[in-house]
């Protein structure tokens, strides 16, 4: 039987594959963290559904998501053999979202979670399946009978893969609800802290036990490891900014939240946030090229 989603109009395939492309773009980014790869995915998954004979797929918008996801899980086993080499932290992708929402559903508290760049970094804890389940639990709230159809598993392994990836997840991942209003106002006094390299006041914005990661992809000079502590963060993105005559910032929303594009002589760097309790408590600086090509192909 069909549902209220899918139809296809006529034989016209590509209409039908472009009503569901926002969502199979949001389900490959989801379980990839990179936008680039999750094109790619949906590229894929639109040459398969182009020569597919569609008059024998009853829903279009199950078939379509199964393919994606399961392109999307053969790449993330690719990926966690190549992250082995990755030089220094690996983070998600970020995506400017303030132009619309280009990733899927974000109407409801989870579904926004999980595309924020905090809850993706976390989902790299969990196993291939684990994540798969989460995601199509958690963004796209499919039951557990679907999911397992899309994963070729029963519906109780798809349910204790659930448990599990949540259990995994921990308290972590309840630390990273946040009302937007107060999100914005550390960013913005983040930005003023920086901008007027005001060290004491950066450092009292930042939780005690705070983590920075950067993750330049070996492309250009960034620290290789995670930096711990509100005094040695500080002073790092004090002097980051201090060695460049040049500096601009701008607030733009990534991944639906507010964070910074930082333009460092002739270079855009990303700086995302992990606000816990009216402090930052974690900041992601993306400075790998490859990785912000989404974001700074954006008009400022």
């Amino acid at each position: 039987m069909r549902d209220e989603h899918d139809h296809d109009d006529g034989d016209d395939g590509v209409a039908a594959f472009q009503q569901h492309r926002t969502m199979l773009l949001g389900v490959a980014y989801r379980l990839l963290g990179s936008f680039a790869d999750a094109e790619d995915v949906v590229q894929e998954s639109w040459l398969r559904w182009s020569t597919v004979d569609r008059t024998t797929i009853q829903a279009p918008h199950r078939f379509l998501m199964t393919v994606v996801t399961r392109l999307a899980i053969d790449r993330m086993r690719l990926a966690h053999r190549h992250r082995e080499t990755h030089v220094g932290p690996w983070l998600p992708e970020p995506v400017r979202t303030d132009g619309g929402e280009p990733l899927g559903p974000a109407e409801t508290a989870a579904q926004r979670e999980t595309l924020s760049l905090a809850v993706l970094r976390l989902l790299q804890r969990l196993s291939v399946p684990e994540r798969a389940v989460f995601v199509l639990r958690e963004a796209f709230e499919l039951p557990f009978e679907e999911i397992g159809e899309i994963l070729g598993l029963g519906e109780a392994h798809a349910r204790q893969l659930y448990r599990r990836g949540r259990s995994h997840l921990g308290e972590d991942r309840d630390r990273f609800a946040v009302d937007p209003g107060r999100h914005r106002d550390l960013v913005e006094r983040f930005l003023v802290a920086a901008r007027t390299g005001q060290r004491d006041v950066l450092e009292g914005l930042l939780a005690r036990d705070v983590t920075f990661w950067n993750d330049s992809g070996g492309k250009v000079s960034a620290a290789l490891r995670p930096v711990f502590g509100a005094e040695r963060v500080s002073r790092l993105v004090i002097g980051t900014l201090a060695k460049n005559d040049a500096v601009d910032f701008r607030i733009v929303e990534l991944n639906g939240q507010h964070g910074l594009l930082i333009r460092l002589g002739a270079r855009w760097q990303v700086c995302s946030f992990e606000v816990h309790d009216g402090l930052i408590t974690g900041v992601q600086w993306m400075a790998d090229p490859d990785k912000l090509e989404q974001v700074t192909a954006t008009d400022f």
